[in-house]
């Protein structure tokens, strides 16, 4: 290198000066590779999508729901006990005063023995304070006694009468406890529940057997509070059965509930069926449609709506860029949702893969070209 400056007749400094320049162009030719290498460019994730309008509700709205006995009655025992037998299974016919359950009656029949003794008792002061009133009412007669005499004893007699009354009170009391250790029907109808077993210890007013009454059914379903406004008592509905595809009833709403199901937010509504076909059983499930109005409602597929907070949304692709889009649910309708409001016919709304996007996101649609 020295004969290299010095066939060029450089001084050292100039050498130096030069060597410098030679190693700041090595540091930039390198730095460059290295910082300047081209970065890869991002993914655009492909998102699966559904055209809004493509199906539509046809100015409907539909609940699912239950058949259920217009009158149901949860029975309990009047009185604690161990329960010694049950007579009925789920689905049995009963009638008026049938023996449903029966717990151990040895504890209140001691008590009915010791209101008969204290009847008998009572009975026995009250027939010698009779007797004593009657004797002294002749010598009171007779002057042989002064009236304030015959007072003591008139005044027992109506001590031990209403002795008496109270231990027949007493009495009737212990009797109705013993009856009360049988479960009867009140009317006659179909065991829908049971939930007391032969040797639980039943606690009184606790319903151990639910009773449908014979006769009337209905279907209940459960209306979200948003919906709630657009129905009223009296309001016609057509109701179909999952398991009877090609029976349709007629029907209307009967009763609302006041308030909201404090957990659900949803309010029960009773649909009574105006001819109820024979082959309508207790517990089928039921779809009650509503006539919603002359405007079609857009139905999505459930994996449409996106929801983090309240308020449900979905994710709409424009110019190949997403946006959230809160929706107002109107119903349901097997695997899909009825959208009142925030979508319009022709929006694209993402399906499949909305889990990783956000808002502004670039997107390609599923079956896009490279």
């Amino acid at each position: 290198m020295q004969q290299f400056f010095s066939k060029f007749k450089l001084t050292k400094k100039q050498c130096y000066f030069a060597a410098a320049i030679i190693a700041a162009g090595l540091v930039y030719h390198f730095a460059g590779a290295v910082f300047n290498k081209p970065q890869p460019a991002p993914v655009v994730p492909y998102v699966r999508t559904v055209t809004a309008g493509t199906e539509t509700a046809p100015g409907s709205l539909v609940y699912p729901g239950e058949v259920r006995g217009r009158y149901e009655s949860n029975l309990a025992f009047q009185v604690s006990g161990k329960i010694i037998s049950r007579n009925v299974n789920l689905g049995d016919t009963v009638q008026a005063g049938d023996v449903l359950m029966q717990i151990d009656p040895r504890d209140v029949e001691e008590s009915v023995n010791a209101a008969r003794a204290g009847l008998a008792s009572a009975n026995a002061n009250f027939l010698l304070a009779s007797d004593n009133e009657k004797r002294y009412r002749s010598l009171l007669a007779s002057g042989a006694v002064s009236q304030a005499v015959y007072d003591q004893y008139n005044t027992q007699l109506k001590a031990a009468q209403a002795g008496l009354n109270q231990a027949e009170a007493q009495m009737q009391t212990a009797l109705n406890q013993l009856n009360y250790t049988r479960l009867t029907a009140g009317h006659d109808g179909v065991i829908s529940s049971i939930s007391g077993e032969v040797g639980q210890v039943a606690a009184a007013g606790t319903p151990v057997v639910t009773l449908v009454r014979k006769g009337e059914k209905e279907v209940r379903i459960y209306i979200p509070e948003n919906n709630v406004a657009t129905i009223q008592t009296g309001q016609n509905a057509q109701i179909t059965f999952w398991a009877l595809p090609d029976v349709e009833v007629s029907g209307h709403i009967r009763e609302i509930a006041p308030m909201a199901d404090p957990v659900t937010r949803t309010y029960q509504v009773c649909v009574a069926l105006d001819n109820m076909p024979p082959q309508v059983q207790l517990g089928m499930t039921a779809k009650v449609h509503f006539s919603g109005g002359s405007e079609n409602m857009l139905i999505l597929p459930k994996a449409a709506i996106y929801q983090t907070g309240d308020t449900p949304q979905v994710w709409v692709v424009k110019d190949s860029h997403v946006k959230l889009v809160p929706v107002e649910i109107a119903g349901y309708e097997n695997n899909s949702i009825i959208i009142k409001s925030g979508v319009h016919n022709g929006d694209v709304i993402v399906t499949g893969g909305a889990a990783k996007l956000t808002p502004g996101q670039e997107v390609r649609l599923e079956g896009d070209a490279e």
